[in-house]
């Protein structure tokens, strides 16, 4: 019997020097990630200073989504705090104490929103710049020109953090990243973005957002990564199996102006952000219902 447990004690320290080696490797391999520096030269684009530009890059904040994580007033805030996943920080973007505001230039705000990095390079945590990668010029100018014209307001916040289940996720999972600049083709050419007006091209350009948590098919389904009590995404496709062949335009717009479905069911604006999309006009509502109805029917989940 003490020879058995000998053994039985040799194999289970063995197995955790194992478990130990391999999660000290996943740590040190994503922490490389992390603090991988992308070379890429600075990108300009005009800035606005008119009244109605800067009322425009306000409201493109707002229907982005930049402003559900980032305060109403760019404060910046704990966005989201999981053990499964880490910390979701959004920084203050002002120019007050504790904002980033007062250190950007022009340059590094670009390099921030379009490509995911920070000023040295180094990637950003979180920050869902493959969706702001496609931004026209002109609509990126209006954003970064709002930005600076918020008044300086004083908070401190921690980074974000990756917590270890995190990390494990990251690497066994090969399409999931919590580094979003790792899926941007950063030395391609970007595309061009598609000229305003009520079309399917158009409409999905303003809702590039809809597809993190819907998925790239729009299919809606489980978000990989996010905790289990999360709730799945609806398909927003014409798959007769989910409620989009069933609404109207008026229903649809209802949704994103004031969250409440044709079932007069209030929309929790945590986990669908209709309080971001009340930013839209009325000719953008119409191309993102566009880009839905013309979008080809997929069964649920197929992200």
């Amino acid at each position: 019997m003490r020879v058995f447990l000998q053994r039985a004690l040799l194999t289970a320290m063995g197995i955790f020097g194992l478990l130990a080696l391999a999660l000290a490797g996943i740590y040190f391999s994503t922490r490389a990630r992390q603090t991988k520096i992308y070379n890429l030269p600075a990108e300009s684009v005009a800035l606005p200073t008119d009244a109605a530009s800067l009322e425009a890059g306000r409201r493109i904040f707002g229907y982005r989504g930049c402003l559900a994580c980032h305060g109403d007033h760019l404060e910046g805030k704990v966005y989201l705090s999981n053990p499964a996943l880490g910390e979701v920080i959004a920084s203050n973007l002002t120019r007050g104490a504790g904002g980033i505001g007062a250190a950007y230039r022009d340059e590094d705000w670009v390099r921030a929103i379009r490509r995911g990095l920070r000023p040295d390079g180094t990637p950003l945590l979180f920050m869902p710049a493959t969706e702001f990668y496609f931004l026209s010029d002109g609509d990126l100018g209006k954003i970064i020109a709002f930005i600076k014209s918020v008044p300086p307001l004083i908070n401190y916040l921690p980074p974000s953090t990756i917590s270890l289940t995190g990390r494990v996720v990251m690497t066994l999972v090969k399409e999931i990243t919590f580094i979003p600049a790792e899926m941007i083709p950063q030395n391609a050419p970007r595309p061009s973005a598609p000229a305003a007006g009520i079309t399917p091209q158009y409409g999905e350009y303003l809702s590039l957002s809809c597809k993190v948590c819907h998925g790239p098919t729009l299919s809606g389904g489980r978000i990989p990564a996010f905790p289990d009590d999360y709730p799945w995404p609806a398909n927003l496709t014409t798959s007769e199996e989910r409620p989009l062949p069933y609404w109207t335009f008026d229903g649809f717009k209802k949704i994103l102006r004031a969250g409440v479905t044709c079932h007069s069911r209030q929309i929790d604006p945590q986990y669908m952000p209709w309080t971001s999309y009340q930013y839209f006009s009325d000719d953008e509502i119409a191309a993102v219902w566009a880009y839905l109805q013309a979008a080809p029917p997929v069964p649920f989940g197929s992200r």
